[in-house]
């Protein structure tokens, strides 16, 4: 039925669909459901310590014998800044007084980089895809990935990002559009106002590497990925629309703000790690955002947002949460997510199936039409 297998046969999956891993809201649980179901399911270890991540792979193990996808960071640490630290501090000092709070000094960021102790586990567990967010590693830790026979695939943002990204190993390249929810995927463009979107993206990636290319943002439907597979991606991520399935690790005001989206309730933020990220807005959003000059780099600033976000989601509330969701969340839909994947597979299928009898796929794919010199 898929007419381009070069990422399916690459990464051992049924359905060219990929459960994007997202840190803090999924776990092995969900992994397990969509590779059960014949597409990728991720499991995000970013902000695991290593004993945590072989605990979650050894339940994927166990549980089922299908391709996961495996996924880390690869920023580089900002150096220490105690002036910059205290600036921060001292912004979100009144939440903190709001919610009876003592700033902690020695709060650390839980977002790292992927480093030798986590290469060491990868090699040893041989996940089939391991997949990286801010490029790739050096070229020390991908060699034994690449010996453990790993698929290696990571973000790009921009075509140039692409371009490195298969000059320095990547076996497939997420082509991350700017609809996309959670952290942008930048480290070579970080200009977000020349940021593209996925509809634009995708074909000039796809025409500018050899690899398969995986779309990302703005897809929760069969008509996403379809209209992604016709611009001529491999498969899809696909993030925001697995958040309400019970897998999800969400709290409750979440979960209510997800189900309430519209097509604007997203905006690019860097209030919670200190990166650009695509939320649902909040109150630290409107407050201290959505932009703040304040922010230390990623990840650093979430170690003083985190004690905010977790007094007041026991208060039941999300004023202080990263709500990371894309511009499609309102088409996110309550489903299991083994259910969830087989659905998306069958619809697209058959949207594909119905355009074909039309003649509209066949159509697509004529040669382009030669363009006209500007005068």
């Amino acid at each position: 039925m898929w007419r381009d297998r070069r990422y399916l046969d690459l990464a051992g999956i049924a359905e060219p669909i990929i459960q994007a891993p997202m840190a803090g809201a999924n776990l092995a649980e969900m992994a397990i459901a969509v590779s059960g179901a014949g597409g990728l399911g991720s499991l995000p270890c970013g902000t695991l310590s290593v004993a945590a991540a072989r605990r979650e792979l050894d339940r994927v193990r166990q549980a089922t014998s299908s391709a996961v996808n495996v996924n880390f960071f690869c920023h580089p640490m900002p150096p220490a800044d105690a002036a910059r630290d205290s600036r921060w501090q001292a912004r979100l000092q009144p939440y903190y007084r709001e919610l009876g709070l003592a700033p902690d000094p020695s709060a650390a960021a839980t977002r790292l980089p992927f480093d030798a102790a986590m290469c060491a586990l990868i090699s040893e567990l041989r996940p089939r895809v391991v997949s990286f967010h801010y490029g790739l590693p050096e070229p020390a830790l991908l060699a034994p990935l690449k010996a453990a026979g790993c698929v290696l695939q990571s973000s790009a943002t921009t075509v140039e990002e692409a371009r490195w990204l298969e000059a320095h190993g990547a076996d497939a390249i997420i082509a991350q559009g700017l609809e996309a929810g959670g952290h942008r995927g930048t480290f070579l463009a970080h200009d977000l106002g020349r940021q593209v979107g996925t509809l634009a993206l995708v074909p000039q990636v796809v025409d500018a590497v050899r690899v398969p290319v995986i779309a990302a943002g703005g897809i929760a439907d069969a008509r996403g990925i379809v209209a992604a597979l016709a611009l001529g991606a491999s498969a899809v991520q696909i993030g925001t629309a697995y958040l309400l399935c019970p897998e999800a690790i969400i709290s409750a005001p979440y979960r209510a703000a997800l189900s309430a989206a519209t097509d604007q309730s997203t905006i690019l933020t860097n209030v919670f790690s200190g990166h650009p990220a695509r939320s649902l807005t909040n109150r630290l959003i409107r407050e201290v955002g959505p932009l703040s000059a304040e922010a230390p780099p990623f990840p650093l600033a979430a170690a003083a947002t985190q004690p905010l976000r977790a007094k007041a989601e026991a208060l039941g509330s999300c004023a202080f949460s990263p709500l990371l969701a894309g511009q499609a969340a309102a088409l996110a839909r309550e489903e299991g997510a083994a259910a969830l994947t087989l659905a998306l597979a069958r619809e697209a299928k058959a949207l594909i199936a119905s355009l074909a009898s039309t003649g509209s796929i066949e159509a697509s794919r004529a040669a382009p039409v030669a363009a006209a010199p500007c005068v």
